[in-house]
């Protein structure tokens, strides 16, 4: 299929012909959810309700689809094509399996539908770079969810002026709990593109990016010692530039518990220090030594609604404002190409 590349440059009432957006009165953009089982669409759920008209839930697991398609009013499938083939799609999420997200938005792009896709996007940088290059060849909006950008952890962090050093660590739980909740293909690096460094790093990648610029040295390391997984269960990068320097830390070595996580932060910069404990409990000293205090939300789950509302409001500009699949590159670029096998202790 060819698509017009002047589409998205229409107003919003004929980007689609019969599209829920012109056909009735319900405005919302009409949306289709794709890979209904992953553990991120829960956070999603009551925004996507909220702030979308859904027309089909996909899953290969049927009952997953229709538990879901059953909140939202919307039929279910296992078939992507089928779900696609619905009248009126205006918008996609994508939270199919990594190994499938390169066929799926791919799809997409042939029928030129909006789309937002959970991070990495692929399982290697070639797919995410061809993706990348698809979507603004045929001229389809896309966007990835990289929800700390302009989060509290971040807005905090920018008290400090231009930032000269920072620490970013974010622990979540052990990777068994991909084989309870339903996505046991995220253990298999050829199905997920990775461990913790794949899935966590992103966020934090793309701030450092953000916050000390992108022509970056880096340095990794990665290991699977805690749990002796398929996967990397922690992960320490080092990315410096010009004598500023970002330290990121992920991993999955945080006990199951309903903590949910460890995380902390802090940066250095020409306004003071500041810093974000995993409590919440923030501190700014400025360059006088005067300090201020607050309690923030660093509870990441809620920054999902807070993104489903920013793409519903940008979707008529094609996601102005959020992050690009270009930006997403350079991030997944660090992660993927610059990173060495992991390695455990027994090997």
């Amino acid at each position: 299929m060819t698509v017009d590349p002047n589409i998205w440059d229409r107003d919003s009432s004929d980007a689609h012909p019969g599209s829920s957006i012109a056909a009735g009165s319900d405005r919302r953009a009409g949306t289709v959810v794709l890979g209904a089982s992953h553990w991120h669409v829960p956070l999603y759920r009551d925004a996507i309700g909220r702030r979308h008209r859904v027309l089909s839930v996909q899953d290969d697991n049927v009952a997953t689809a229709e538990e879901l398609a059953q909140v939202w009013g919307a039929p279910s499938t296992a078939s992507v094509d089928s779900a696609l083939d619905r009248d009126g799609i205006d918008l996609a999420y994508v939270f199919s399996p990594h190994h499938e997200m390169a066929a799926v938005t791919g799809k997409l792009i042939d029928r030129g539908i909006a789309f937002v896709v959970e991070k990495p996007a692929g399982v290697d940088l070639t797919q995410v770079t061809a993706l990348a290059d698809a979507a603004r060849r045929a001229g389809v909006p896309a966007t990835v969810a990289l929800v700390q950008r302009n989060a509290p952890v971040e807005t905090w962090l920018r008290q400090v002026g231009d930032i000269v050093y920072e620490r970013l660590s974010f622990i979540a739980g052990p990777p068994g709990r991909y084989r309870e909740n339903g996505n046991p293909w995220m253990l298999d690096p050829l199905r997920s593109g990775g461990g913790c460094l794949t899935n966590l790093g992103p966020h934090f990648v793309d701030l450092a990016l953000r916050h000390i610029g992108n022509d970056v040295d880096v340095s990794v390391q990665l290991s699977r010692t805690l749990h002796h997984d398929t996967v990397e269960d922690h992960a320490t990068l080092v990315l410096s530039n010009e004598g500023r320097e970002s330290i990121v830390e992920v991993g999955y070595a945080f006990p199951g518990s309903p903590l949910k996580r460890y995380c902390s932060f802090s940066a250095a910069g020409t306004n003071g220090f500041a810093s974000i404990d995993t409590n919440g409990s923030a501190r700014f000293t400025d360059a006088t030594g005067n300090t201020i205090e607050a309690i923030l939300d660093v509870d990441s789950d809620p920054l999902y609604e807070k993104f489903v509302d920013n793409v519903a409001d940008s979707l008529d500009t094609k996601f102005h404002g959020l992050p690009t699949l270009d930006e997403f590159v350079r991030s997944m670029a660090i992660i993927w190409s610059k990173t060495p096998q992991p390695r455990s202790r027994n090997e």
